[in-house]
């Protein structure tokens, strides 16, 4: 698997591989032929029936998109806080600097304080035609992956998020969402400050059952290289 392969060389899994959670954006426009190729990927996702009843609302700049964004912004903020607290992200091992829990609480911290800022602000939204279900986010969120590994393909990256709950009658007032459509998910975008890169999760075999629950096939083995993560439970 490639460190940090260019983007004009990348194969699907290379860029799958790559593909980061980007949170930290550089103070610049997302082109518009880049808003229209990742928005493009995303409306080659499968549907459920073939329905293509997602829509993108795309905010970069203007009144509208300035609102939106001081109300994820306001959401985000009040959720994180809490999440903060509850999570003990200032005791433990989160009172060491350079823990990895640490590291995560500043990448928040900055994440949050800029959001008033991102480059680029998307709602997927999904067109109901019927009640509520369990399985209708299989018609938006394929979607959103595509989304994501556009964006890494054009040298951008972004963040998939549910800040929008805490605010979603005000955003669908201000952005005139009709009713029978809810937003799936809050996603900002923007040119990396940092770069993307290898993920690290856990091991193969930690995910992948031959047949029965917990017996892992031998085939279920990384690629050589391949680094993991110590984050999550150590139960399989």
């Amino acid at each position: 698997m490639i460190e940090d392969p260019d983007a004009s060389a990348l194969t699907v899994l290379d860029a799958i591989a790559t593909t980061r959670s980007i949170r930290r954006y550089r103070d610049e426009p997302v082109p518009e032929d880049v808003l229209r190729d990742i928005c493009f990927a995303a409306s080659r996702a499968p549907s459920g029936s073939n329905r293509q009843n997602f829509r993108l609302i795309v905010l970069t700049d203007g009144p509208d998109a300035a609102a939106a964004k001081q109300l994820i912004a306001g959401a985000a903020q009040s959720i994180w806080a809490q999440k903060r607290r509850n999570d003990g992200y200032e005791s433990g091992s989160g009172a060491d600097d350079t823990s990895p829990k640490a590291r995560m609480a500043r990448s928040m911290d900055t994440y949050i304080a800029n959001l008033p800022t991102v480059p680029a602000l998307i709602f997927p939204c999904l067109i109901r035609h019927r009640d509520p279900t369990p399985t209708e986010g299989a018609s938006i969120y394929p979607a959103m992956q595509n989304l994501l590994l556009a964006a890494r393909a054009r040298g951008h990256g972004g963040v998939v998020t549910m800040w929008h709950m805490a605010v979603e009658p005000e955003l669908t007032e201000l952005l005139e969402i009709p009713e029978g459509v809810f937003i799936g998910a809050t996603v900002t975008l923007g040119k990396p400050v940092g770069r993307h890169g290898p993920v690290r999760r856990q091991p193969l075999a930690h995910f992948v059952y031959d047949g029965t629950w917990g017996d892992s096939p031998t085939w279920a083995v990384d690629p050589p290289g391949t680094r993991h993560t110590s984050a999550g439970p150590s139960t399989r």
